[in-house]
């Protein structure tokens, strides 16, 4: 069998229209599965929100809880995770995705790692400092790394904003619905 002549530019990483490029072979054939591999993500929401549907289910609520009742958002989202889920299946089950075949795109996608770092940074130092700082600085210091991680270079602003966001959150919580969250040094816990 002859395999057809290809054109493969290494440098662009494209090929020409009605050519296959080095390492597809004449007697390669696409699978069902094949640009399919999206469905992994419906299928990670989908148990995401069973476990919080068996988390649910299985809470203890005390008498006498009036509506809408500890029970009423997480089912909310464990409905929304379920119908994001089937409309991702649908539509990856509709539309598989072929990267081969996208030819005409000539960028490469990357990752911004500085940003994933402030991020993930951020979250670390809230979850190890909520207990000791606080939720309002605890929070804060969360605001102001993830802004940072987003681009931005105004940190007086960031750490204004994230403190006011944070203390009007913290009310909210605290003198709007009754639940507690951790004070820390503000509150003189330590």
């Amino acid at each position: 069998m002859s395999t057809p002549t290809s054109s493969y530019t290494a440098a662009a990483g494209e090929h020409e229209t009605g050519t296959q490029p080095p390492w597809a072979g004449p007697e390669t054939q696409k699978s069902w599965w094949s640009g399919r591999s999206g469905l992994v993500v419906p299928a990670v929401v989908a148990a995401f929100s069973t476990y919080l549907l068996v988390g649910t289910l299985t809470m203890e609520i005390p008498e006498g809880t009036d509506f809408p009742g500890p029970m009423f958002y997480p089912l909310i989202l464990v409905v929304a995770g379920y119908v994001l889920s089937a409309l991702l299946v649908l539509h990856y089950l509709r539309h598989p995705e072929h990267p081969e075949e996208l030819s005409e795109r000539t960028w490469r996608t990357h990752s911004d790692w500085s940003a994933v770092l402030w991020c993930a940074g951020g979250f670390l130092a809230f979850a190890l400092t909520i207990e000791l700082l606080g939720w309002i600085l605890a929070a804060a210091l969360l605001f102001w790394a993830v802004a940072r991680g987003f681009g931005s270079r105004r940190p007086l602003f960031d750490i204004s904003l994230a403190l006011l966001v944070s203390s009007a959150i913290y009310l909210a919580f605290t003198v709007g619905l009754g639940l507690n969250l951790p004070s820390g040094l503000l509150g003189g816990g330590f």
